[in-house]
């Protein structure tokens, strides 16, 4: 096994374009690193770095103790698994499995015994006289898998590996792929779109934007603590909400003004966010979780100065919570940040700027709510677990030094 490093990596290709750009991050031996962004974010181009499927422009990449810039791909010692599967159509399970261990003339006997074991492990055994037509999705994605593991690389690559699976098929996959992980203790690099992979699988999940990493920490960590706007907005299903908003003095201390409404701030979060202190009077763009924002009538014990009123728009029964959408008077936040997220999920109001004074918030309700849509909803906001971000640098507001992040 062996860590991977990127030393200032960059990918700049004929026409100046920088795919990767000044990429600096160490890849601890057997850990599970998560790249994660949009499209075009830069991701798959730094993973096909390391696969040695593209050259390197600048900077060293190492795989263990050895740089590899200049090292063929197959003299890597990785495995990569594509979205594809890749699989012979033509040939049976047992055999896709083999394939790699039959090119570097592998003995009769270790070939068979690599791939009983590795079929043993992904549950594959029953299917091994098989061919792929005759597997799901999810089958066929665990051969490709089983072809891998049975190389026993330096390193996994896995490029969106789930992509062409179904909402259920990936839940699973995505389980065995990390309990996988887990017993082979092999250092992956899996590269995906999709936030929620990214937070349920990576030891730690490294987020990318314009060729550039933005934040790299545990999944948790990125959620509570997000370096800057991008970040905060990126992760999280369904997204952090973001609206303009002013810091007022308020009897001693200090409230977050949105369009008329005011939620006090109380000691807990100046602790927490010293800096904050730094923006009274001025414009910040504060952020609200889903899951801070509740039916006001079943969070009796939140205050009056800690609540919001918005109209309802839409409420979705999910069974073990209600989604609300509700408008509240206060404009939207447009930062570049915010015009790239909304972008990215295909909100072209809000990624071209045409909205108007009003922001549409979504909350996580108790099942038990009885709001519905039209009515003027009172909404306990969990002041402690709100987020704030300079509106210019998009930076996270938390330590009493100038643009200090999470």
């Amino acid at each position: 096994m062996a860590g991977v490093k990127f030393d200032r990596v960059a990918k700049v290709y004929p026409d100046g374009t920088r795919a990767v750009s000044d990429m600096s991050l160490g890849i601890e031996d057997g850990e599970f690193m998560v790249l994660v962004g949009p499209s075009g974010c830069g991701k798959t181009t730094a993973l096909r770095m390391v696969a040695g499927l593209e050259e390197i422009s600048e900077g060293v990449l190492q795989i263990g103790e050895h740089v590899v810039n200049h090292v063929p791909p197959r003299d890597r010692d990785i495995a990569m698994v594509f979205q594809s599967y890749a699989l012979y159509p033509h040939l049976t399970v047992y055999d896709n499995i083999a394939f790699g261990l039959k090119l570097r003339k592998e003995k009769k006997s270790e070939i068979d015994a690599r791939v009983h074991e590795a079929a043993r492990v992904l549950g594959l055994e029953p299917f091994l006289k098989r061919k792929p037509r005759a597997l799901s999705g999810g089958q066929r994605q665990r051969v490709a898998m089983g072809r891998a593991i049975v190389r026993r690389p330096q390193v996994f690559l896995m490029d969106e590996p789930l992509s062409n699976l179904d909402a259920k098929l990936r839940v699973q996959t995505r389980a065995e792929i990390a309990r996988l992980q887990d017993n082979l203790g092999v250092t992956t690099i899996y590269v995906t779109h999709d936030q929620i992979e990214a937070m349920t699988m990576g030891d730690r999940v490294a987020v990318m934007r314009k060729g550039e990493l933005q934040q790299v920490a545990p999944p948790q960590q990125l959620y509570d603590h997000p370096v800057n706007l991008f970040v905060g907005g990126f992760i999280g299903s369904p997204a952090m909400n973001m609206v303009e908003a002013t810091l007022t003095a308020s009897n001693g201390s200090l409230a977050v003004e949105a369009g008329g409404q005011k939620l006090a701030l109380g000691s807990e979060t100046l602790e927490a966010r010293p800096g904050l202190k730094r923006y009274e009077g001025r414009k910040i763009v504060l952020g609200i979780r889903p899951e801070n924002l509740e039916d006001a009538s079943l969070a009796s014990d939140t205050p009056p100065d800690r609540r919001l009123h918005g109209k309802v728009e839409l409420t979705e029964a999910l069974g073990s919570e209600v989604m609300v959408h509700f408008t509240v008077d206060a404009p939207p936040a447009l930062t570049d940040d915010v015009r790239e997220l909304a972008e990215d999920l295909g909100d072209e109001r809000k990624a071209t700027g045409e909205v108007g004074e009003h922001t549409t918030m979504v909350g996580r309700f108790n099942p038990r709510t009885k709001v519905k849509e039209g009515d003027t909803a009172e909404v306990a906001v969990d002041t402690r677990s709100l987020h704030f971000f300079d509106p210019e640098t998009g930076l996270g507001i938390y330590g009493n030094d100038e643009g200090k992040g999470a």
